[in-house]
C-alpha cells in the first residue's frame, strides 16, 4: 500500500471513572429529581392524550363564540 492505510481508526481509550461516594444529601436530591421527572412525564402523557391537565377542576379557557 502507498502511504495511507484504509479502514476505521480506533478511538482513544477513555480513562476509567472513579467511583464517587454520595452522602445523604445527594441521595435525597437525586430521589427528589427522579420523582419530579416522573410527575412531569405523567403530565406530558396526559396532555398528549388530550385530557385535562388538572384533575376534575373546571378551568376557564378560550370560549367559543355563538356565531356560525
Amino acid at each position: 500500500m502507498s502511504g495511507r492505510q484504509g479502514g476505521k481508526v480506533k478511538p482513544l481509550k477513555a480513562p476509567k471513572k472513579t467511583k464517587v461516594e454520595e452522602d445523604e444529601d445527594d441521595v435525597a436530591f437525586k430521589a427528589k429529581q427522579k420523582a419530579e421527572a416522573a410527575k412531569l412525564k405523567e403530565m406530558q402523557a396526559k396532555a398528549a392524550k388530550g385530557g385535562p391537565l388538572l384533575g376534575g377542576a373546571r378551568t376557564t379557557g378560550i370560549k367559543k363564540s355563538g356565531k356560525k
